[in-house]
């Protein structure tokens, strides 16, 4: 009876641990799979401006919800600012990233700085945007940092005016770099060459 279990039992394991090495086998392959497919890295970068809780008095009580100010920007010149709302802060936040890449602007550079001086606005709030040298670095502050450093620009001076609501400050400055022009793109607007308009 003994040898009998024995040469029973010994197939039952060798089953077992076929089964077992089939299984890792299969989790392996799966994980080669994932590895070998081709992963889609984004150029784009997100940057928080602000989270608020929001606060909505209604006949049951007070509603809590919270509200996101999102710049997104690769750093190769486009770059957009969005507000996002929702009861949780991944949802406003997700929301405000899908907002922001639908108003996004190309911002013009000479070398690593703007082309020329510029004054956005938005509201009661007045950004002042200045061309600077190499190595000067982004000398601004908050949103205007934030959004000029997702935008690409290495050396530039930028000062707030007015009032410093961080959306507003944000999107003034995004309505300041979107004002920027080349010489090229001036020149062609007046139909002349670069010559004949800086003589």
């Amino acid at each position: 009876m003994d040898k009998e279990d024995k040469t029973t039992a010994a197939p039952a394991d060798e089953s077992a641990e076929g089964r077992k090495g089939r299984r890792t086998g299969s989790r392996e392959s799966n994980r080669k799979m994932m590895d070998d497919r081709p992963r889609e890295q984004s150029d784009w970068e997100e940057k928080i401006i602000q989270v608020r809780r929001v606060t909505k008095v209604v006949k049951g009580g007070k509603k809590l919800s919270f509200r996101a100010v999102v710049a997104v920007g690769n750093g190769k010149g486009q770059v957009g600012v969005g507000v996002g709302k929702s009861a949780e802060v991944i949802g406003a936040i997700q929301k405000g990233v899908v907002d922001a890449k639908k108003s996004l602007v190309n911002v013009p550079m000479t070398g690593t700085t703007v082309p020329h001086m510029v004054i956005g606005c938005q509201g009661s709030s007045r950004v002042m945007i200045k061309p600077a040298t190499k190595g000067t670095g982004i000398i601004a502050g908050g949103a205007v940092r934030a959004v000029l450093e997702l935008a690409g620009v290495g050396d530039v001076l930028a000062k707030c005016l007015g009032s410093r609501s961080p959306l507003n400050v944000a999107r003034g400055t995004i309505d300041g770099l979107s004002q920027l022009r080349t010489f090229e793109d001036v020149s062609r607007l007046r139909g002349i060459s670069i010559r004949q308009m800086l003589s």
